[in-house]
C-alpha cells in the first residue's frame, strides 16, 4: 500500500503541488460552510488522495498531449473505482473510500461512476470538484494551456448547475481573492 501511495505522490496529478493547492482551497470552502471537524478532516485527506486510482492508469494516457480516444476515456473513467478499492484496503484511507468513489459525480447527474445528482453527492466531493476544476484550468495540463484566474472563475460560473453545485460555486467565488 505504501508503494502505491508513494507512486501517487510522485505523479501528483501531473503538476507539482496540485494536492496541496486543492487541500488549501477545499479547507477554505469547508470553513466558510461551517463543516464539522470530521468533514474537514475527510476533506483534507480527500484533496490529497482523490485521484489515487490513477496509479492504475497507464502513463501513456495520463500524460497524453492530445485528446483521449473513447477507449482511453473508458480506462480513465475507471480510476474512481480503482481508488475506492485501494482506499478500502488501507485503514488510514478507508474512511474516505466512498468520497474517492464519488469525486467525479456532477450536479446534473452526468458524472461517473454512479450518475449521482445534486445533494446525493457528498458535500466534500462537490467542494473538491470545484477546486479541482479551478486548479486544472489555471495550472494547465499537457493538452491544455493555463487560463487566467478570471477565465477559470467565469468557466466555473458557466458550469454552475450542470457540473457544479451553484451555491458552492458562489462560495468559491466569494473566496477567490484568497486563492
Amino acid at each position: 500500500m505504501l508503494d502505491r501511495l508513494e507512486e501517487y505522490k510522485e505523479k501528483d496529478y501531473l503538476t507539482a503541488g496540485h494536492a496541496e493547492r486543492l487541500k488549501e482551497m477545499c479547507l477554505k470552502m469547508g470553513e466558510k460552510l461551517g463543516l464539522s471537524p470530521r468533514q474537514m478532516a475527510d476533506l483534507a485527506l480527500l484533496a490529497q488522495v482523490h485521484d489515487l486510482g490513477k496509479v492504475a492508469v497507464p502513463d501513456s494516457i495520463l500524460f497524453k498531449k492530445g485528446p483521449l480516444t473513447e477507449e482511453e476515456w473508458e480506462v480513465m473513467r475507471q480510476h474512481p473505482e480503482k481508488g475506492y478499492r485501494i482506499a478500502l484496503s488501507s485503514p488510514d484511507l478507508a474512511g474516505v473510500a466512498d468520497l474517492i468513489l464519488k469525486h467525479h459525480e456532477r450536479w446534473d447527474g452526468k458524472g461517473y461512476p454512479l450518475g449521482l445528482r445534486g445533494e446525493e453527492i457528498p458535500v466534500e466531493c462537490r467542494i473538491l470538484s470545484i477546486a479541482d476544476a479551478f486548479d486544472a484550468m489555471t495550472g494547465g495540463r499537457p493538452y491544455l494551456k493555463p487560463r487566467s484566474k478570471e477565465e477559470a472563475i467565469a468557466e466555473l460560473k458557466k458550469c454552475a448547475g450542470s457540473h457544479f453545485d451553484p451555491h458552492l460555486v458562489d462560495v468559491f467565488v466569494s473566496l477567490s481573492h484568497l486563492i
